[in-house]
């Protein structure tokens, strides 16, 4: 029985990971009124960093620092799927109907099939995290597919429902005004149009962002920062700070926040184009001018090249997503 045990609990983690009918009451998840997870504030000690192939190595969700015996709460409205042990960590799984959230190590203080809303009390964190210190294991699935739970929380990683802009920001608001105000035209000299160095479409119609130069490609290469060999995720540009970035494709825009390794991080969902479901990822920038669920025109400019996150000086690191796996971004540019 002994050995019987786990495996059951295994067994019934995976039932409750399971990807299930969404009732038609469900509001989309991108929609969901979302908070943090922990009372105190967050501070992230390592972030989502996906594998590049679904069965690789990688980190699937979002530590936060906390206390042991800290309250753990649910993120969004839902109901408890599953609040047990497995492999001897204490673990929650809420589910808002699209997507479910993942909670651990955590001590349960509900029991599976309790409907809990935002914000509510679902358990206190326990010992056994993966962490140096203690911290929270966050994470975002649905169905099969990993997802990073930060984009839950409505514009990036805030607290309250109003944004507030620091001096610092207001330079970008300034330019997001000018950018809204003045949709980029393309200047037309005679019968030939001059076209920015970035705006080359490739095969599949998406334009580079930037104008700068390749500096360093998609694949495996030491990590200027960690010092470590590792899988190099996307394409790097080398442009100045403040350069303007633009949109490759139209699309809408799915995800805003930051980084501690990315930086100021923003992904664009373009729909399916040439059969395959693409989004577009821009990272290390100074800022974003655009907000979640904002449509983006072809050229539009959206953000500005920085060095946020883990950099060594102003580029822009474009990833690609193919039908939820990352790929080298040259592939459609």
């Amino acid at each position: 029985m002994q050995v019987v045990r786990p495996v059951l609990l295994a067994v019934s983690f995976a039932v409750a990971m399971a990807s299930s009918p969404t009732s038609a009451s469900a509001l989309p998840w991108r929609s969901m009124q979302a908070v943090w997870p922990l009372d105190d504030p967050a501070t992230i000690v390592r972030g989502f960093n996906p594998p590049a192939l679904r069965w690789n190595a990688g980190h699937r969700g979002v530590d936060l620092a906390a206390r042991l015996d800290a309250p753990v709460r649910s993120a969004a409205a839902g109901t408890v799927r599953f609040a047990g042990q497995i492999a001897g960590r204490g673990v929650v799984v809420v589910d808002h109907g699209s997507v479910r959230t993942t909670y651990e190590p955590v001590t349960p203080k509900v029991r599976v099939g309790t409907a809990v809303v935002a914000g509510q009390v679902i358990g206190r964190l326990g010992a056994g995290s993966h962490c140096p210190r203690t911290c929270l294991h966050w994470g975002l699935r649905r169905g099969a597919e990993y997802l990073d739970p930060l984009q839950l929380l409505s514009g990036g990683i805030r607290r309250g429902g109003v944004r507030l802009v620091g001096a610092e920001q207001w330079e970008l608001v300034k330019r997001a005004a000018a950018s809204r105000a003045a949709p980029p035209v393309t200047p037309v000299i005679g019968s030939v149009a001059m076209l920015d160095p970035a705006s080359s479409g490739g095969q599949h119609g998406f334009r580079k962002p930037v104008a700068g130069g390749i500096t360093s490609g998609f694949g495996m290469r030491y990590h200027p920062v960690l010092r470590v060999w590792k899988l190099h995720d996307g394409t790097d540009f080398g442009a100045a700070c403040g350069s303007p970035i633009r949109a490759p494709h139209a699309g809408r825009v799915s995800a805003a926040y930051f980084s501690a390794g990315y930086g100021h991080r923003l992904m664009i969902d373009h729909g399916v184009i040439d059969g395959r479901h693409v989004i577009t990822g821009f990272n290390h920038a100074d800022g974003y001018v655009v907000d979640i669920g904002q449509h983006v025109a072809q050229g539009q400019v959206f953000g500005y090249v920085g060095s946020t996150g883990l950099s060594t000086g102003c580029h822009l690191h474009l990833m690609l997503w193919l039908d939820g796996a990352v790929t080298n971004p040259m592939t459609y540019f």
